[in-house]
């Protein structure tokens, strides 16, 4: 543990790995718990919020942190497995406190705040003594807005305690600028409502509609819910259809159709095509954006298709070989080339002389029973789905069908058999 008067920013703790004494990682910091006090006295610091497999969230005291050096922290080891709840007294400064306006005491101008720093004191507990703010409150992304930046004492500022209503969120998503959208997604599910909205208003489009496809229904609905009708419509287009279709199906019957009325005709004419099948069958899991390529495609042609870098590895693992037009429905399905096939291949060979039409396709009406046998009978990561016209529609993946096997709450982080390398659980809070 660093020594009396050593002090950190707790940005720089967001995603720090935490480690037991036998150097294995047990999670990663997601925040810091601290008690607010009265009468200007710096907040006492609590513990941590580590994330642990399966993605639970539990709460680590400092008392049990024995380091806070070299870009890690090391505990003791004996952590509490139960999953953190955040009680009325607390509060978590990364999700909370940054991109907050508060007041300089001395001069009464309003300041907007970028980073808080905690210290250890001579008792060895830690407590909030600096905070770092610029003056003003720009538009946009704070880090790169012009302004005077200062690092004030805790009892130099006041607001903390009150309300605040359209809190920015450039500070609190600088510190997760690198988290992958799933666990973007975690850190917002964890966040409050009013947080929660405020972090979904700073995202651009593109990663927003990447995090709802990894948040739990509840929050998709509510966070589309709070976002204008227009940018709504446009995160939809930007989402992955079957994902969006998904999200629409959850809406009130009025507001997806106010929604698909604002989207672009052939975006919302997909949708409405993805949502005239049952849920649970091939039709309703699958996405109508595979790779498809006429006959006389190239090896090379395909191999250049399944490296782009946003297509998903499910869909990369295949590429399916049907008559124009090229977008869904197609025009008469052919067969399916897989990757490694292709790999094998001199590039100039002609992918229709490659295709795979062993397997039968998927009927739309295909239910999920049935789909997860394919899969695993012939141990596919994707399955094409045809209408009755041999016109390819679209295809079902693996991990759609895993969305569809799973309990309902499985995104919130449900994990079981954890804590066997860090103790178990050990008392309470």
């Amino acid at each position: 543990m660093a020594g009396p008067g050593s002090r950190v920013f707790i940005s720089h703790l967001s995603g720090v790995a935490v480690f037991d004494p036998n150097g294995d990682q047990v999670g990663r910091v997601r925040d810091v718990v601290v008690s607010l006090r009265l009468n200007k006295q710096p907040p006492r610091v609590l513990g941590l919020v580590v994330e642990v497999i399966g993605r639970r969230r539990i709460f680590l005291p400092m008392t049990r942190v024995t380091s806070l050096e070299s870009g890690q922290v090391l505990s003791t080891g004996l952590l509490n497995m139960r999953r953190f709840e955040q009680r009325p007294s607390e509060t978590l400064v990364l999700a909370e406190l940054l991109d907050r306006t508060v007041t300089r005491t001395k001069t009464a101008d309003e300041v907007t705040v970028l980073d808080v720093a905690m210290v250890q004191t001579r008792l060895r507990e830690w407590e909030i003594d600096k905070v770092f703010v610029q003056a003003g409150r720009p538009p946009g992304r704070l880090r790169k807005a012009k302004g005077e930046q200062l690092l004030l004492d805790w009892s130099a500022v006041t607001g903390f305690s009150l309300a605040e209503e359209g809190q920015g969120a450039a500070n609190l998503l600088a510190t997760f600028e690198q988290l992958r959208p799933a666990d973007l997604a975690n850190v917002m599910h964890h966040l409050s409502a009013k947080r929660r909205a405020e972090v979904a208003a700073a995202l651009d489009d593109d990663r927003l509609a990447d995090v709802l496809e990894e948040l739990p229904e509840d929050d998709q609905v509510e966070i589309i819910g709070k976002l204008q009708e227009e940018r709504a419509a446009d995160i939809l287009e930007t989402m992955d259809p079957d994902d969006a279709a998904d999200l629409l199906s959850e809406l009130p019957e009025a507001d997806a159709e106010r929604l698909l009325r604002l989207m672009e005709p052939a975006e919302a004419e997909e949708m409405r095509r993805l949502l005239s099948y049952e849920e649970d069958t091939a039709g309703g899991l699958m996405t109508t954006e595979p790779i498809v390529l006429e006959p006389d495609a190239s090896v090379a042609e395909a191999l250049a298709r399944v490296r782009v870098a946003d297509t998903k590895p499910a869909l990369a693992a295949q590429v399916y070989v049907c008559r124009p037009p090229n977008e869904t429905p197609t025009g008469t399905y052919l067969g399916t080339v897989h990757f490694q096939r292709l790999l094998r291949e001199p590039p100039y060979t002609l992918v229709g002389s490659l295709v795979d039409d062993d397997l039968d396709p998927l009927p739309p009406n295909t239910p999920l029973p049935l789909i997860t046998s394919y899969l695993a009978t012939y141990n596919l990561v994707a399955a094409p789905v045809v209408d009755e016209d041999d016109h390819l529609l679209g295809t079902v993946t693996v991990d759609d069908v895993l969305d569809h096997l799973l309990p309902d709450d499985w995104r919130e982080g449900a994990a079981h058999g954890i804590g066997a390398s860090t103790g178990g659980v050990r008392g309470g809070r």
